[in-house]
């Protein structure tokens, strides 16, 4: 079965809710509220990850870009009742450098391998405003949604 773009925004209006609550400026205590409010391991995240998984599969999710890097917009931040974007990556290497204006909040799921995004293992990871990074799986593959506030995000050289 196909998943439409709108049936994945459905499956993810709970974790971007949850993610709308947090303040990335303290990045610790939005990545535990998070995991409290939305776990990984959660029944709900566990459908999300399987109808994420699916879409891949059959090409509507993460269908631009090279093997490595594969990744799709899902909604503009206008679009949500959040005020977030929400992207999709598929990812087993290095993303381009870029700048956080307001924050990026990550919801990770780990796909082959033990993979880390950034030094993290599956679940939350957060970015504070104004952090740049240049984005790394390392270790396998990870599936990663991410929600920028405002759908901020600056790609920057060096």
């Amino acid at each position: 079965m196909t998943s439409t773009t709108e049936d994945l925004l459905a499956l993810l209006d709970g974790p971007m809710a949850a993610a709308a609550r947090v303040d990335p400026a303290d990045p610790d205590a939005a990545r535990a509220a998070l995991a409290q409010a939305y776990p990984v391991d959660g029944t709900e995240a566990t459908a999300l990850r399987a109808a994420l998984l699916a879409a891949v599969e059959d090409g509507t999710l993460c269908d631009r870009g090279e093997p490595a890097l594969k990744w799709s917009r899902l909604a503009k931040p206008e679009t949500t009742p959040h005020d977030l974007s929400a992207d999709a990556v598929w990812m087993s290497g290095a993303g381009p450098r870029h700048r956080h204006p307001r924050g990026e909040i990550n919801l990770c799921f780990a796909v082959e391998g033990t993979p880390e995004f950034d030094g993290h293992p599956e679940g939350w990871v957060v970015f504070p405003p104004d952090s740049v990074h240049v984005p790394t799986v390392a270790g396998g593959r990870m599936l990663i949604v991410y929600f920028l506030p405002g759908g901020a995000m600056e790609f920057v050289q060096g």
